[in-house]
């Protein structure tokens, strides 16, 4: 199991520091330096951060219930019970007409949410947007008229390790707490938890509950969003993991828009991991970069000039370690205009230009399949630019699933987000209408090809 916690009741709240330019980085020169308090940044920080909380309707399950002899031998109604399920997380306001950032892991799939202020007043809200790919979501207070105190974005590029931070959520749900710490890392790229990896950590004390709150620096600036922490006893041990501000920007920024999905600039390249090996092959002094192992015809890497085996070595002028810092420092540029890159070609450092657009998204024709099949219950969807950039594919053309109903019946056999059907008894599948197509015709035996993971697998499932 992985000691990275995320938690869907209650997730950490990380601590960030205050950057470069908000403040005086020194050692405290006297005793009565060391007294000196946070309580002015504190004052004026928690009155910003609330308390998120969702409660989704949930169906028991007894499998025997499903067997209508069982049930009228003993009498038992077919009408399963309900219970409500309940999360706790904590939320930044960002707005002050209501607008409140947190985690979308707090709020994913609630019937029902609640936003608590510091003053204890409690109000419904809406889910305006959510991302999955950052964690992220966007909740607007139900019939408010007033404005509401805020946090300020921070540069989170300006953070250096060694700067203090503070950290505001609601721990194990025991109110509003303040723990402060410093930035221990930053640009951590292998934690696993979003698509973006590009995390800051902190040695602040963050604990279930704090999920979505703020890492502030010493300026009262929101520096990033809580997200995880890594625990082998669930509790805090001094290692936590917030989104930087600048992706948290983006998303804000998306929800303030009116969009109902966060547009991001798309490349058109599958970038790769530069190993030792193919750093001693490549001459380069230690393994960093991203190389460019695909470009797709036509795309904006393709129009910009970059190149196949080209390595990745700066985006504006910032480093870039490997693919997920590349990842992360593309999809936070606006889109429209140009971002300037340098790769390296053939031993010499080579300055492009590349198109900040987005990914097309034609014949996308999601459809739910619904007949009775291996199928039912998937949402599947034609394979275009904006499909594989979400989900991360490789493929350029096929159907994969999008998404899947946890009462159905390919949630049940094991399919998976993500997954591309390749081909259904023999049958190749190149759109959505073929799947559904096929799906209708009745078979006692269903032989499927599926991609998942960049791995094919065949699989046999009786009808």
């Amino acid at each position: 199991m992985t000691p990275f916690r995320l938690f869907a009741l209650p997730l950490l709240i990380l601590t960030m520091l205050t950057p470069a330019h908000a403040q005086d980085r020194r050692v405290p020169a006297s005793q009565s330096e060391l007294r000196l308090s946070y309580a002015p940044i504190v004052q004026r920080v928690t009155p910003a951060v609330v308390n998120v909380y969702a409660a989704k309707v949930v169906q028991n399950h007894n499998p025997l219930l499903d067997d209508p002899i069982f049930r009228r031998f003993f009498g038992v109604p077919g009408q399963q019970p309900e219970q409500m399920q309940r999360s706790l997380g904590s939320g930044v306001m960002v707005d002050p007409s209501g607008l409140v950032v947190t985690n979308n892991h707090v709020i994913e799939g609630a019937d029902q949410v609640k936003v608590s202020l510091a003053d204890k007043r409690e109000f419904e809200a809406e889910i305006v947007l959510k991302d999955t790919r950052t964690d992220l979501a966007v909740l607007r207070l139900k019939n408010v008229k007033e404005k509401f105190p805020t946090l300020d974005f921070a540069n989170s590029d300006d953070l250096q390790v060694g700067d203090v931070v503070m950290a505001v959520g609601n721990p194990f749900g025991v109110g509003q707490t303040v723990t402060h710490g410093i930035v221990s890392a930053l640009a951590r790229t292998q934690v696993g938890i979003t698509d973006y990896q590009f995390f800051i950590q902190t040695d602040a004390a963050i604990n279930p509950g704090n999920s979505g709150g703020a890492l502030v620096d010493m300026a009262g600036k929101l520096v990033g969003i809580n997200t995880a922490i890594f625990s082998r006893s669930g509790g805090s041990q001094g290692i936590g993991f917030a989104i930087p501000a600048n992706m948290v920007r983006v998303v804000v920024a998306s929800a303030e828009r009116g969009g109902k999905a966060v547009k991001r600039p798309w490349l058109g390249a599958r970038l790769q991991v530069v190993t030792p090996e193919i750093a001693d092959t490549l001459s380069l002094a230690r393994p960093t970069g991203a190389l460019v192992v695909k470009v797709v015809p036509g795309s904006p890497a393709a129009r910009g000039g970059l190149k196949l085996s080209d390595l990745i070595i700066s985006v504006d002028g910032q480093t870039v370690d490997d693919p997920n810092a590349f990842g992360y420092r593309f999809a936070t540029r606006p889109i429209g205009g140009k971002v300037d890159i340098e790769v390296q070609r053939s031993g010499k450092v080579v300055k492009l230009a590349i198109p900040l657009e987005e990914a097309p998204d034609t014949n996308r024709n999601e459809i739910v399949i619904t007949s009775r099949s291996p199928f039912q219950g998937a949402r599947v969807a034609n394979i275009s630019p904006a499909v594989a950039d979400e989900l991360r594919l490789d493929n350029d053309d096929g159907v994969v699933i999008t998404e899947l109903a946890d009462d159905g019946t390919a949630a049940n056999v094991g399919f998976k987000k993500g997954d591309v059907i390749l081909a259904v008894n023999g049958v190749k599948i190149n759109d959505t209408e073929e799947l559904q197509r096929v799906t209708r015709e009745r078979s006692r035996l269903w032989r499927i090809t599926v991609m998942r993971s960049g791995q094919q697998i065949q699989v046999t499932l009786g009808g």
